[in-house]
């Protein structure tokens, strides 16, 4: 990926955060895919009083991608940004779909409310991934 695409990728990770739906956490997530054509796709948090009905930022955002025509082999890379001082990762729910939906060299940025970034890929978060084609 090219470091413009990069950067614009992160930035609009960071900026969706003030969309974020968190009234019970109070904890804002942003997520935002870069795909191979340069557009972004973002994504935020939306929390319910029933707690398992709320949506990750990461699944947020691959839906709209996916909503929006893109496929598997358009993604080039996901950032996620949180208010946090540590470095965040996805839930299980979202490793499980990020290992779906996205090639699994796929790099994800992690950010933290400095604006550190780590560097994993989707295939690091969940190394033993259910995959359909492995379980027939």
């Amino acid at each position: 990926m090219k470091a413009e695409l990069k950067e614009k990728m992160i930035r609009e990770a960071v900026l969706v955060k003030v969309n974020s739906y968190s009234p019970y956490s109070k904890f804002r997530v942003g997520a935002c895919i870069a795909m191979k054509n340069g557009d972004l796709v973002t994504g935020t948090n939306v929390e319910s009083a029933s707690y398992p009905c709320g949506m990750c930022a990461e699944r947020v955002a691959l839906g709209s991608a996916y909503s929006k025509g893109y496929k598997k082999e358009d993604i080039v890379g996901m950032a996620i940004s949180a208010d946090s001082k540590g470095f965040i990762s996805p839930c299980g729910m979202c490793r499980q779909v990020m290992s779906e939906l996205m090639p699994l060299n796929t790099t994800v940025y992690l950010l933290n409310s400095k604006q550190e970034v780590k560097e994993v890929k989707v295939r690091a978060l969940l190394p033993l991934a259910f995959d359909l084609k492995e379980s027939k």
